[in-house]
């Protein structure tokens, strides 16, 4: 079977990284979490001290960009590939809620979206590839074999959400997650710069109330079709 480009598109906390992980992983493909890499930039700009919940200057993070360096590297332990910012694995420090509340805003600059659309088609250019984020199967691959939309009811996903970040040892309060979820749709549906949306030829996957295991076997039958 030839390999397929799969972009996997959707609202915040609905899983994409989880799915996308665990289809790469049953086709023997790449990963790539394209929301990473804006947090990732948030990240450094955050230590730079060029923005803050205070300020936030666009000539300066725009300015930062060439020093970027963002890598992806397989971890055995965590059984997926991780993000590397400037040569330190960052994959915890980018979901903390000070970075999510700030990556919305970032991910909406111009410079910011080209020089990372850029990088991930250049990562995705030989296929094989399942690739997460707003605007994968609009933007990043419009002619992506495969397209998913994920969705799911908001209040399941601030339940999810809150886990993942305890688990990760960050506690914060349902009304905090709410907040971020709610004010990141609304960024992410009304920015100018490839704003989230569905593409015209993606299957919507609503896993509000499939496994993970469903909603893997769901994913599989749409690439074994288009492959």
């Amino acid at each position: 079977m030839g390999k397929i480009t799969i972009a996997v598109d959707g609202y915040s906390s609905c899983g994409k990284s989880t799915l996308s992980g665990d289809l790469a992983r049953a086709l023997g493909y790449s990963y790539i979490d394209t929301g990473a890499m804006y947090r990732a930039v948030t990240l450094h700009c955050m230590e730079q001290g060029i923005i803050s919940p205070e300020k936030f200057s666009v000539e300066s993070i725009i300015a930062e960009l060439p020093k970027i360096k963002l890598e992806f590297h397989f971890s055995e332990d965590a059984g997926k590939s991780e993000i590397y910012l400037d040569g330190k694995n960052v994959e915890n420090a980018i979901r903390s809620m000070k970075v999510a509340s700030l990556v919305s805003k970032v991910s909406a600059v111009h410079e910011v979206r080209v020089t990372m659309v850029n990088l991930q088609r250049e990562m995705g250019k030989k296929g094989g590839m399942v690739m997460d984020g707003r605007d994968i199967g609009t933007t990043v691959f419009p002619y992506a074999e495969l397209k998913i939309f994920m969705t799911a009811d908001v209040n399941v996903r601030i339940q999810r959400r809150k886990l993942e970040m305890e688990t990760k040892g960050l506690h914060v309060t349902e009304e905090e997650v709410r907040n971020n979820i709610i004010q990141r749709d609304k960024d992410d549906t009304q920015r100018k710069e490839s704003p989230l949306r569905k593409a015209d030829d993606a299957l919507v996957l609503d896993n509000s109330n499939l496994t993970r295991v469903q909603q893997l076997e769901l994913a599989l039958s749409w690439a074994k079709e288009r492959m």
